[in-house]
C-alpha cells in the first residue's frame, strides 16, 4: 500500500504571475533534508520529493491561490494512490520568484516491488496555468534495512529540519528498522543499535559508540520500530552522524550517514 501528501512549505514566496514551472525536482533525507543518493526505497519507507513552484500568481495582498493532485502508478500504469485536485491558500508576505514544495510518499510494508512513478500537478487557479512532473522511483523486496530517517527539531517529530542548524539546537535524527529476525520463543527482535559522530576529517567524537539494544517490549505482530538520535550542536562546524544497526540474530548490519553542518550563533 501507497499512502502520499502533497504539501507546499510557506518560508519562501512566488512570483508575481508568469510561466508556471515545478523545477528542482529530487529525491531528499527528510522533508527538508539533502538530496538523497538513490530513488530505491525499501518497503516502510518514505519517499521525500522537493520541487519548487516558480510563476505562480501572488496578490499584493501576499495571498497565493492554486491547486495541486498527485499520483502514484506502476511501470504498467496501474494506479495505486490518487490524491484528488485540492484548493489551496497560502499567505506569503515575502512574496519574490520561488515557493519551495514537497510530496510524501509512505511505502507500504507490504508493497510490491518493482518501478513507481509519482505525477504531481500544480495549477494557478488565478490564471489557470498547469505544470506537472513525473519522479521515478524503484520500490526494493523486503529486506533488512534502515528506513524513514528524516531529521526534527522536536522529539515529537513534528517539526521537520534540515541538516544545517545553529549552535545552540538539537537535531533529532529518527529512523526505523524493518525486515529483523525474531527469536524463535520470545518473538523479540535482538538488535544492536549504534551511533556515532564525525568530524569534517572523518574522525570519531566519541571514544566507543552508543549503543541501544532492542530486544523486549514490541508487539510481535509490528515488523517495525522507531527510533531517534538526539544530537545537541554545540559547536560550530561540519559533522557526520552514523547510525549502524546490527541484527544479531541473522547477522546482517545496515548503516546510512547524515551530513551535518552547525552554524555559529547568530
Amino acid at each position: 500500500m501507497l499512502t502520499a501528501i502533497v504539501a507546499a512549505a510557506l518560508s519562501l514566496a512566488p512570483a508575481q504571475g508568469g510561466e508556471l514551472k515545478l523545477s528542482n525536482v529530487r529525491f531528499t533525507v527528510g522533508e527538508m533534508g539533502p538530496p538523497r543518493p538513490e530513488a530505491r526505497f525499501l518497503p516502510g519507507d518514505i519517499v521525500y520529493i522537493g520541487y519548487d513552484i516558480v510563476g505562480l500568481m501572488i496578490d499584493t495582498d501576499g495571498t497565493a491561490r492554486y491547486r495541486m493532485a498527485m499520483e502514484i502508478s506502476d511501470a504498467a500504469g496501474k494506479v495505486y494512490f490518487k490524491e484528488n485536485p485540492r484548493d489551496l491558500t497560502d499567505f506569503v508576505p515575502l512574496r519574490g520568484q520561488v515557493i519551495p514544495a514537497r510530496a510524501f510518499v509512505t511505502v507500504g510494508l507490504d508493497q510490491p516491488p518493482g518501478q513507481y512513478q509519482c505525477k504531481v500537478t500544480v495549477t494557478d487557479t488565478t490564471t489557470k496555468a498547469t505544470a506537472s512532473f513525473t519522479a521515478r522511483f524503484e520500490v526494493l523486496k523486503p529486506a533488512f534495512g534502515i528506513v524513514a530517517l528524516h531529521p526534527t527539531f522536536d522529539p515529537q517529530r513534528q517539526i521537520p529540519a534540515p541538516t544545517q542548524a545553529f549552535v545552540g539546537q538539537t537535531l533529532f535524527i529518527n529512523f526505523s528498522v524493518v525486515g529483523f529476525e525474531r527469536d524463535g520463543k520470545t518473538r523479540q527482535p535482538n538488535t544492536l543499535n549504534e551511533y556515532q559522530v564525525f568530524d569534517e576529517k572523518g574522525q570519531p567524537l566519541l571514544a566507543k559508540a552508543i549503543s541501544q539494544v532492542v530486544d523486549r517490549g514490541l508487539d510481535p505482530s509490528v515488523p517495525i520500530y522507531t527510533l531517534q538520535f538526539p544530537l545537541f550542536l554545540n559547536r560550530p562546524g561540519r559533522f557526520s552522524a552514523r547510525i549502524t544497526v546490527t541484527d544479531k540474530l541473522s547477522g546482517k548490519s545496515a548503516r546510512v550517514e547524515l551530513p551535518v553542518t552547525v552554524l555559529p550563533a547568530p
